[in-house]
């Protein structure tokens, strides 16, 4: 009788163990992405064209778009996917 109870309370205090809160936090992060104001204009520089060309075989213009900074936002496709690219005035590919 001796050995039931006391494995009944090694058994239930082993499981208590298991049951204890954790204590969670949640965070919640939020980002903001500044975005300068983008104009959409209808055509871009020579020097964009050509650059593009040279960067991306078979490239296809879809959308260009323009800032204050003569920063371009241009939406291209090459072979089938869809990408954006940004480049200033002469054709220059900016990290963004």
């Amino acid at each position: 009788m001796k050995k039931l109870i006391l494995s009944a309370a090694i058994l239930l205090g082993g499981l208590s163990m298991q049951a204890g809160v954790i204590d969670m936090e949640n965070t919640i992060t939020e980002s903001v992405k500044f975005q300068d104001e983008y104009k959409e204009v209808d055509a871009v520089p020579a020097a964009i064209k050509t650059a593009l060309d040279n960067a991306y075989p078979g490239v296809k213009l879809d959308k260009a778009y323009v800032n204050d900074k003569k920063e371009y936002k241009i939406e291209v496709t090459v072979r089938g996917e869809k990408s954006i690219v940004y480049t200033d005035a002469t054709g220059n590919i900016l990290k963004k």
